[in-house]
């Protein structure tokens, strides 16, 4: 077994498609064909069962494929840590977000934390809704901005930035030269949205049930915020948005509103509980500093 081979368990799985899955490896059909098969027969069970639509993981291949994640992810630290020593680093901090994360305070708390940690690097990790929170309990990141509501268990986490909500709209929508918006003034156009998301989070973000009790009229999905945003400019739909993200995605075809009547998004930054990094200590006590020094009052 190799780390080669678990590469290819990990994007069969992720494709659930054979040939998407030689297309995203850039390897032959057949040849990651063989391998799976290798592998079954090497360990002695079935690890996806195959169908027309393509495959399916049965349960030994879920759990194999679980450790092949976790593994790859170390193998991807072993080397980290040789090329930080390389390079003369004394360390690494991976910083996750997700869009424009916690506004101004993001890039700041980087900036800061580098200044004051000049051997150390620090890796910006961007994530698409919500994400943020799995790859801080799957290792891939130390500490993160996590857009709330979020699933905390097991995280440490504290409240640092507060903003108000946007809607966005294309830049000849009829609400687009407002002040202001109420949110149900929108009922009637369909809302962007994703199924990546927690349903909490989504029915979150798309005020759901609106104050009267009804339901937003749901539009188009998307998977990141370059598609939300492509999809609202031709007019396919409106989306809710944090204030910050009308700066950090400017466009000449997209209008931002302020939304008068719904609560702010408030963002928490948060590291798994019980982490006793120092870096994530020290980044930590940079953030609450700069908050409090951008605090009102």
């Amino acid at each position: 077994m190799e780390l080669r081979q678990l590469r290819y368990l990990v994007a069969i799985a992720d494709e659930r498609n054979l040939r998407r899955a030689a297309e995203a490896l850039f390897v032959s059909q057949p040849a990651l064909s063989y391998a799976l098969k290798s592998l079954e027969s090497e360990f002695g069970v079935r690890l996806f069962d195959r169908h027309p639509g393509g495959v399916t993981p049965t349960a030994a291949g879920r759990d194999v494929v679980s450790e092949a994640r976790a593994t790859l992810r170390q193998a991807d630290r072993v080397t980290a840590a040789a090329l930080r020593h390389r390079r003369g680093e004394a360390g690494l901090l991976r910083v996750g977000f997700e869009a424009s994360g916690a506004g101004e305070l993001t890039t700041r708390a980087r900036a800061e934390f580098a200044r004051r940690h000049p051997g150390v690097r620090v890796e910006p990790k961007r994530f698409d809704w919500g994400g943020e929170v799995a790859a801080l309990r799957d290792g891939q990141i130390d500490v993160a901005f996590v857009w709330l509501p979020a699933d905390l268990a097991g995280l440490h986490a504290e409240i640092v930035h507060v903003e108000p909500r946007v809607l966005g709209l294309p830049a000849g929508h009829p609400l687009a030269g407002r002040d202001g918006v109420g949110v149900l003034e929108v009922n009637d156009e369909p809302l962007m949205w994703t199924e990546r998301a927690p349903r909490e989070w989504v029915d979150w973000w798309a005020v759901n049930p609106r104050p009267d009790g009804s339901t937003p009229r749901w539009g188009p999905t998307n998977d990141n915020v370059e598609e939300m945003l492509e999809q609202v400019a031709e007019g396919a739909a409106v989306c809710f948005a944090p204030a910050s993200m009308a700066q950090y995605y400017a466009r000449p075809d997209l209008r931002w509103v302020p939304i008068i009547d719904v609560e702010p998004l408030r963002v928490a930054l948060a590291w798994v509980n019980g982490a006793s990094d120092p870096l994530v200590a020290g980044f930590a006590e940079v953030v609450r500093e700069l908050a409090a020094a951008s605090a009102p009052g």
